[in-house]
């Protein structure tokens, strides 16, 4: 593959051409995006995130990094961590993800900063946050090791980096989530989103996504230390952890 090309799910586009198809896909999904969370993960998504906040050590007072953070419900849970004396940036590239996850913190009365930000350029200073957390984003951002390196930048000596993502299911398991993912996703996604297409292109890029040693490796080369992971549901998701020291 030529150095202007990359993955879009399963087909080969330009590099120029990848943010644009993904932000089609995500302006596409975003009112309906917490309800086929919950239908397709059969709630477990909230499970992995409820997991990935417990995991955080933040205190009162810290300043947490929400990337790619969509409808806020990682935001929400550190705004409870650290308090009204703490910080907690939502952002998002695609716009309309950040205004239905902007919206439901309104509605709940939290009153968050919030910003338009590609991963990739983050708008932040060097060495400003405790902690900086990304769910489910990471595989579809064109040059992940670019975002991994910016988000070592911006994170304090000490602080941590804690990335959730779907990654390599155990082996035995793969023939079942195959059916289910190539199969029943694109249904769910016409039924309930009518929109089969994105739900079919969200499959196709959790096989692209780097498995669990390939993602320890990316985030070590990013300047990351003691990195590991924790696989959740026999490894359709991982919660990967390193420390900028």
């Amino acid at each position: 593959m030529s150095d202007n090309k990359t993955h879009f799910g399963y087909q080969t586009v330009d590099e120029s051409e990848k943010a644009g198809k993904v932000a089609e896909v995500f302006h596409s999904v975003a009112k309906n995006y917490d309800i086929m969370n919950d239908v397709m993960s059969g709630g477990l998504h909230r499970v992995w995130k409820h997991f990935t906040i417990n995991t955080a050590r933040l205190r009162k007072g810290d300043k947490v990094l929400d990337i790619a953070g969509g409808t806020g419900d990682l935001s929400r849970g550190w705004a409870k961590r650290v308090g009204k004396e703490g910080e907690v940036w939502l952002t998002d590239i695609n716009s309309s993800m950040l205004t239905v996850g902007r919206d439901r913190l309104l509605n709940e009365g939290l009153i968050l900063p919030v910003s338009l930000a590609d991963a990739e350029k983050l708008p932040f200073p060097d060495n400003y946050f405790n902690l900086v957390s990304v769910a489910f984003g990471l595989r579809n951002m064109t040059h992940k090791d670019a975002a991994l390196k910016e988000m070592h930048r911006v994170l304090k000596p000490g602080g941590t980096l804690l990335v959730l993502e779907f990654s390599k299911v155990f082996k035995p398991l793969a023939p079942a989530y195959d059916l289910y993912s190539f199969k029943l996703l694109p249904l769910m996604g016409k039924m309930i989103a009518k929109d089969a297409d994105s739900y079919q292109y969200l499959a196709e890029s959790i096989r692209m996504h780097p498995d669990q040693e390939t993602l320890k490796q990316m985030m070590l080369d990013a300047g990351f230390d003691s990195v590991e992971y924790h696989n959740m549901t026999a490894g359709v998701v991982a919660l990967h952890k390193g420390v900028k020291f």
